[in-house]
């Protein structure tokens, strides 16, 4: 666990920023930048001993946040409905260029992509390697997002380059835990008796569980280069929906069914192959079927 380091976070109210920040914020000096729409988000951040502060990445105002970080964990992103592609891109690609400049004498920083950013492949089953091709994927609820990614992985590939800063590119696959994710909004649904939707069936992912995810921001920052280090951020273990639909429904002794609607452009599937990642960080210690009793126990308490 990273110890007596000075962290800045970006979108560190986000379903998967907040945990890292709870992990983090005991050990480490962690500021966090957001837009903070919402007053209560930052409230909830603030209560972790978080320093906060509010910027929007896509002005590049970073008045009144230091430079002297040691690390930099950008996990904030525009991901919503319209067509917007500037918007998106001034966010998503633009954001990430700035905050890496502002950062330039960190020891090191993690940028999350999403393995959005792959081109969709006709076999549902196949696992994205990161040397496929990028680029072609969209999705109907956010469609500026995976070409603001793949911009965004550019601009953070180039300017590792240009300020000689350490950097590690992780495309993050389905993640979940208490706070959130693809399975814990299926979950959602579940309880709500609506039934859960799929892309296509099969419907594969390789997900992660959020404590795996905590223990592996050290790892990954280790293995930051020049040229930037590109990482599939994804669990040990395929599962489709429909598989991890039939354990929630088993779970929670409610009907869990799964409704397929093909979406053109999409992705079939979605499994991110774990071998480069794994020599990195080892392992995933959270099986799925641990995750999500972990996940349901948690989200059904609330």
């Amino acid at each position: 666990m990273l110890r007596d380091e000075k962290i800045l976070l970006t979108g560190p109210a986000g379903q998967i920023a907040f945990p890292i920040a709870e992990f983090l914020s005991g050990e480490n000096e962690v500021w966090g930048i957001a837009r903070f729409g919402n007053p209560e988000d930052r409230e909830r951040v603030d209560a972790l001993g978080v320093t906060t502060r509010s910027c929007d990445l896509a002005t590049g105002d970073f008045e009144g946040i230091p430079t002297d970080f040691t690390y930099l964990l950008h996990l904030a992103a525009y991901q919503g409905p319209g067509t917007d592609y500037d918007y998106a891109i001034t966010v998503n690609a633009e954001g990430a260029g700035m905050v890496m400049h502002h950062c330039r004498t960190a020891k090191a920083a993690l940028v999350m992509s999403t393995s959005s950013v792959y081109r969709p492949h006709d076999d549902p089953v196949h696992a994205f390697v990161e040397s496929d091709p990028v680029g072609g994927g969209t999705s109907p609820w956010a469609p500026t997002y995976a070409v603001s990614k793949v911009a965004e992985e550019a601009v953070v590939r180039q300017n590792a380059r240009a300020l000689g800063l350490p950097t590690v590119i992780a495309r993050m696959n389905a993640s979940y835990g208490p706070n959130g994710g693809l399975p814990a909004y299926n979950l959602d649904s579940i309880l709500a008796g609506r039934p859960v939707s799929a892309r296509y069936d099969p419907c594969p992912y390789s997900p992660i569980f959020q404590d795996d995810i905590n223990e592996q921001v050290e790892p990954l920052l280790a293995a930051a280069t020049v040229p930037a280090t590109i990482v599939n951020w994804g669990g040990d273990e395929v599962v489709t929906i429909q598989e991890w639909t039939a354990e929630l429904g088993a779970l929670t002794g409610l009907p869990a069914r799964v409704e397929v609607t093909e979406q053109p452009g999409s992705h079939r599937g979605m499994i991110s192959d774990p071998a480069r990642r794994m020599t990195l960080t080892g392992p995933c210690r959270v099986g799925w079927r641990e995750g999500f009793r972990r996940m349901v126990e948690a989200r059904v308490a609330r």
